[in-house]
């Protein structure tokens, strides 16, 4: 069946009021990028999109087999990483895309690897210890931190989001 994207949107809409408490979340996270075109990286199904503002565009791109819009434009105002980017070997070339970078990522705090509960073996293929080593990392790319937090603690804990800038 081929589903209208704006009907899927819908569905996805109506069946999740978690997945929309934290795209509200989201999006006020990233309102300073007045970000008109958005690529989410690593999108999954789809929730960032669904409760988009009306204005924008939001382009979707998974390796998972759900429906999406693919990558449509050379630039985006803002490239997300909800929860994707720690999945990842190399994503430099879609962050370069982006004027802000926009990302949400569990930050290891230490000791057993194999008892934090975020702890995926061979699904976590980047691990950051602390803050600072994430926006090294992005400074290295020519991005400067805009904002940091940890806005979706509730309902989610232990998840730190980060929002960076083309560095003029």
């Amino acid at each position: 069946m081929n589903y209208d994207i704006k009907y899927y949107d819908g569905l996805l809409r109506k069946y999740s009021s978690t997945a929309e408490q934290i795209n509200k979340i989201r999006w006020n996270f990233v309102e300073s990028s007045d970000a008109k075109t958005v690529l989410d990286f690593g999108s999954g199904v789809g929730w960032f999109r669904a409760f988009r503002p009306d204005c924008v565009q939001v382009d979707t791109y998974d390796i998972m087999d759900v429906f999406q819009t693919g990558i449509t434009l050379n630039k985006y105002d803002l490239i997300t990483m909800w929860d994707s980017f720690e999945h990842t070997y190399s994503c430099d070339a879609f962050i370069r895309m982006g004027r802000w970078i926009a990302l949400t990522l569990p930050i290891f705090p230490g000791g057993d690897i194999k008892k934090w509960k975020h702890y995926k073996p061979d699904e976590h293929v980047r691990l950051f210890e602390n803050n600072e080593e994430v926006i090294e990392y992005f400074r290295n790319l020519d991005r400067e931190l805009v904002k940091i937090g940890t806005p979706e603690c509730p309902p989610r804990q232990d998840i730190t989001s980060f929002l960076f800038k083309e560095r003029q």
